[in-house]
């Protein structure tokens, strides 16, 4: 049965007494309700009057716990870990703090993280004067690193910016002090050198808080107008260069050579020696050995000495004397020639007044007196 048919009574779902209105329940009427329950699980007691007082302060207590927790949670962040954070407590600096989750007080302390280990590049680059007024483009490049965060952050208003104008300050004093030609060809490491210690000694009372770490000479190069005659001007370098390389290594080869020549030739002197110093004690032991055969026979010792100096003789050579007893002619016969020659030539024997000297041209002989003895008949002359 419907809640408004005649006979019942006059009450609504929506508490409107009579059923004069049909309109929604009251908002006002809800909250009361909802302010009821809520002060019921907090402890308190509902009641018609203070009601509304009730729940104001049980939503200022929920605004409260969550502003709280939202700050308690917006406080924590994180540092990586190449890099430590600058912690500024209402503007002044309070700390560095280590990589890792950390928390700070909101709205009070602020974060500065600063990487401290990855190496950056600072390139340099430009049109300079040197010392014998000559324009050089050069080019150069430095890289370095954070070692203090704090100076790095607060010494300088920039410390990058600080030292890429300390790096061209460098750069242009050390090339003005400097001649071309050693800027292009062999005076490049000098001058890398030389920009790295003047850019150290710059930085230093600035406490910029880097370090760098190493500098790298690019390029060098002049104007483009004149550029064909400096390349020429550097092979010709080059070439010297080479040349001389050359030339020390000839020598290098030509020395050891010599030194062994010499060492080859004192040992030779040295064997001489020897043997000669040797031959010569043999040859008195040898005559020691012989004096007394000699004073025993004379004669016999010396016949059999003239023998003997004649085998030697006639052994080392291969030509034959041939000498007829009772004439006054004598026979050369060339050996070796007729050796030599591979197909068989009639010789002419010559006639005994005839004579062969060394050439092989037969020689007349222009007879002697009868009385005369040829010397080899006794073998004593």
């Amino acid at each position: 049965m419907a809640w408004n048919e005649p006979g019942k009574d006059d009450k609504d779902p929506w508490k409107n007494k009579g059923g004069k209105n049909q309109g929604p329940p009251d908002l006002d009427d809800l909250l009361k309700d909802l302010g009821n329950k809520v002060g019921g699980i907090f402890g308190g007691k509902p009641s018609g009057g203070g009601s509304g007082k009730s729940f104001s302060s049980v939503g200022f207590g929920l605004a409260l716990i969550v502003s709280v927790l939202v700050y308690a949670f917006s406080g924590f962040y994180t540092i990586k870990e190449a890099e430590q954070g600058i912690v500024l407590r209402f503007g002044q600096y309070s700390g560095t703090v280590e990589p890792g989750l950390r928390w700070k007080w909101t709205f009070i302390d602020r974060i500065i993280p600063v990487d401290i280990q990855t190496t950056r590049d600072l390139p340099a680059a430009g049109f300079m004067l040197t010392q014998d007024e000559n324009v050089v483009r050069v080019e150069m490049q430095i890289q370095y690193r954070v070692v203090d965060p704090r100076n790095y952050v607060f010494s300088v208003t920039n410390a990058d910016d600080s030292l890429s104008q300390s790096l061209d300050s460098a750069l242009r004093y050390v090339v003005g002090h400097a001649k071309m030609d050693d800027i292009l060809t062999s005076g490049r490491e000098q001058v890398r050198q030389d920009v790295w210690k003047e850019l150290d000694d710059i930085i230093e009372p600035y406490n910029l808080g880097l370090i760098v770490v190493d500098v790298n000479f690019k390029d060098a190069r002049p104007p483009e107008e004149v550029k064909d005659a400096f390349d020429d001007a550097i092979a010709a370098q080059e070439d010297e260069v080479r040349f001389l390389r050359e030339a020390e290594a000839y020598a290098r080869g030509i020395e050891p050579r010599a030194r062994g020549r010499v060492k080859r030739m004192e040992q030779e002197a040295i064997a001489y020696k020897e043997q000669t110093v040797l031959d010569a004690q043999g040859e008195v032991a040898k005559f020691e050995k012989l004096l007394p055969e000699y004073q025993a026979a004379p004669e016999v010792t010396r016949q059999r000495l003239y023998i003997s100096t004649l085998e030697k003789v006639y052994s080392n050579t291969s030509k034959v004397m041939v000498d007829v007893d009772g004439g006054n002619n004598m026979i050369y016969l060339p050996l070796d020639k007729i050796m030599q020659q591979q197909t068989p030539v009639n010789r002419v024997v010559p006639s005994s007044s005839q004579s062969v000297n060394n050439s092989g041209n037969t020689i007349n002989s222009t007879p002697s007196s009868s009385g005369r003895t040829d010397r080899f008949n006794n073998g004593r002359d």
